[in-house]
């Protein structure tokens, strides 16, 4: 039986370090995962309007076989930025793949978009560079959920959206975490804003123990969505699934594939031509798979059910700012 790892986020995962930093007034930051070595990862995209760099390298036929970060951000394309102030934190901390003498940090990242969430946007210099090395520099084992990071200008169909995070220990040994910046044009709670779509596989009331909505057809109705606010609205939920299984790049891909079902049930639609949804999934080696297929297919459930749980927890613990365009879940269910 699966239990959450202590801490209930990604960086349960050993060796894992996540850093968040953000800006108020902008509504908008950054999220950077690393590690105390290079990790193998992979990525699959399924949404219609991705904005990602250097997520070839990351197909199991290319070259690079491990990196040094990967980097969740707001900001849209301005956003991507952010991956050039963690590469030259890594380089400055002498990580990056060996080329000769030279070292060069790789930083895949995916970007979100939250150019219109009511935040200061009229800066003339881009501020992601910096929110990026802020966040490498901020890096530790245990981190904000929420209003934080690449979540704090995110915004869902009906709610105010947020940076999420959830883990589980399998009865393996081995560990799956999951970490999510939900921005989707879909919503995460059924009519009403009450219960969340993921609600039956919380654990522990981890997003507020209201339980499953009892009516039915809850799916059918797409007017609360922002799809009929603006169809040029661009939106996107970009995660990070990890294990500390000893995965190569092609199972790496696997259960990222697989992740994605977890958004899935956890937000209604996903996946929209105007969403740019996608995960990374990475893998730090320190666990062997003691059988390959059933081991894998495990992480690979294990993988959606936290990506399913850490998106319902970065709505739920999402705070209200001056100026918001939604109100927040703990706006409309008071304790």
């Amino acid at each position: 039986m699966m239990h959450p790892g202590p801490q209930n986020l990604i960086t349960d995962i050993t060796g894992l370090r996540v850093g968040n930093a953000q800006d108020s007034r902008l509504k908008s930051g950054t999220t950077v995962l690393t590690a105390d070595r290079p990790f193998t990862a992979s990525v699959h995209v399924m949404g219609g309007a991705p904005g990602t760099r250097e997520t070839d390298l990351l197909n199991p036929d290319k070259s690079v076989a491990e990196i040094d970060a990967l980097v969740l951000s707001g900001g849209s394309a301005f956003g991507l930025d952010a991956c050039s102030g963690v590469m030259q934190a890594l380089h400055a901390d002498g990580r990056g793949y060996a080329v000769g003498p030279a070292h060069v940090p790789i930083v895949p990242g995916a970007i979100l978009f939250d150019l219109l969430n009511g935040g200061q946007k009229s800066w003339t210099t881009n501020p992601y560079p910096l929110l990026g090395l802020s966040a490498y520099q901020a890096a530790a084992s245990t981190f904000a959920l929420g209003s934080q990071g690449a979540g704090t200008g995110a915004t869902t169909g009906t709610l105010k959206g947020g940076l999420g995070s959830a883990s589980f220990v399998l009865e393996n040994g081995i560990t799956v975490g999951a970490l999510v910046a939900a921005n989707p044009i879909g919503t995460v709670t059924t009519p009403g804003n009450r219960h969340f779509f993921a609600a039956p596989f919380e654990v522990d009331r981890e997003f507020g123990g209201r339980g499953p909505d009892t009516a039915s057809g809850l799916g059918r109705d797409l007017t609360q969505t922002k799809l009929n606010a603006s169809t040029e609205r661009k939106n996107t939920t970009i995660a990070i699934v990890a294990t500390d299984a000893a995965l190569t790049k092609s199972q790496c891909q696997r259960v990222a594939v697989a992740a994605h079902d977890g958004m899935a049930r956890a937000i209604v639609p996903s996946h929209t031509p105007m969403d740019g949804d996608l995960i990374f999934s990475a893998a730090t080696g320190t666990a062997d798979l003691k059988d390959p297929v059933v081991d894998l297919a495990l992480i690979g459930h294990a993988a959606a059910l936290c990506m399913a749980r850490a998106i319902a927890r970065g709505i739920f613990h999402a705070t209200p700012e001056p100026g918001d365009t939604l109100p927040c879940w703990c706006d409309v269910n008071p304790a």
